[in-house]
């Protein structure tokens, strides 16, 4: 493995810890607060924790880079504005969902029903002219499969409020992905996420708005500072600017497959520190959704060729 590539996949399966472990954080956030007001406060505040870097990145800039990449770092960049505008409105979509989702379900299956994304970019691939074979399609197979044993309660037969929240999410989180991935070799990852997380920001605030105006307090706010501070600071400024950063070392199927550790690592938090334990019909859903979701970023014979 190259040297760029080992630190791509050290740099994202960092940001895929800190997700994992972010959904108790977001969690305990609702206590105090609803989940419109808890995303937009995180969102300004990743945006807010990343204008140091940028300030003191672009004082060292000049020294590191050559001055032929000058338009790729400027905020005048045009494809700054589009990708962070689209980046942000997917990604303020994805994450008041998902916020939302976990109202009504564990920290755990929120994770895994989440990490369906990975299975879902590459089927929405094939409306963008990339094919798929009967790998592809028995990976989805599993997914859904495992996604029903984490959804459908008892003998009911019918998926939980916050399960079909999660399964919302993880679609418009596979939007965002595309996105990044036109976006992100363009334009500075790291001014991208900013502005992405304004964009958010402010769409969440909107929301709570006029969704939240009886329930939204500042003191609600203040009492879910810790929360918001590690879902603002770490899993908003910290992971996605990893990722943005990372997908430019790494071919999609590889940095897919180390992202999907989110939802192991979400499944040990939600168990270690909100006491959230898993049945055995739980526990054999997600081990088929983690299947599904490896088995679909694994190359075929075409791709091992080409490399």
């Amino acid at each position: 493995m190259k040297k760029s590539s080992a630190l791509g996949a050290l740099l994202l399966t960092l940001g895929a810890l800190i997700w994992g472990t972010a959904f108790v954080a977001q969690s305990m956030g609702m206590d105090h607060v609803g989940p419109c007001a808890f995303n937009g406060a995180r969102s300004f505040i990743g945006s807010l924790a990343l204008l140091p870097v940028i300030f003191f990145r672009d004082k060292l800039r000049p020294s590191l880079a050559p001055q032929a990449q000058e338009e790729v770092y400027s905020w005048k960049n045009p494809a700054l504005l589009r990708g962070g505008l689209l980046c942000g409105l997917f990604l303020s979509a994805a994450s008041l969902l998902q916020q939302a989702g976990l109202q009504y379900t564990t920290a755990g299956k929120a994770g895994f029903l989440t990490s369906l994304y990975i299975v879902m970019v590459p089927v929405l691939g094939l409306f963008l002219g990339r094919k798929g074979g009967a790998r592809l399609w028995l990976a989805v197979a599993l997914a859904l499969v495992g996604a029903f044993l984490l959804s459908v309660a008892g003998e009911e037969l019918s998926i939980q409020l916050g399960d079909a929240l999660e399964l919302c999410c993880a679609l418009f989180f596979s939007f965002h992905i595309l996105v990044i991935d036109r976006f992100s070799p363009r334009v500075d990852g790291i001014k991208l996420s900013c502005i992405q997380f304004c964009v958010a920001g402010l769409v969440s605030s909107l929301a709570a708005v006029f969704l939240e105006q009886g329930s939204f307090s500042w003191a609600g706010l203040l009492a879910s500072w810790g929360p918001l501070l590690y879902a603002g600071v770490l899993s908003s400024g910290v992971a996605y600017t990893l990722q943005i950063i990372a997908q430019k070392r790494l071919d999609p199927a590889a940095a897919s497959l180390i992202m999907s550790l989110e939802s192991v690592f979400a499944v040990l938090s939600g168990w270690l520190v909100l006491a959230q334990p898993m049945s055995v019909r739980e526990l054999l859903g997600c081990g088929l959704v983690f299947a599904g979701v490896i088995l679909a970023q694994l190359p075929g014979k075409a791709e091992k060729a080409a490399r």
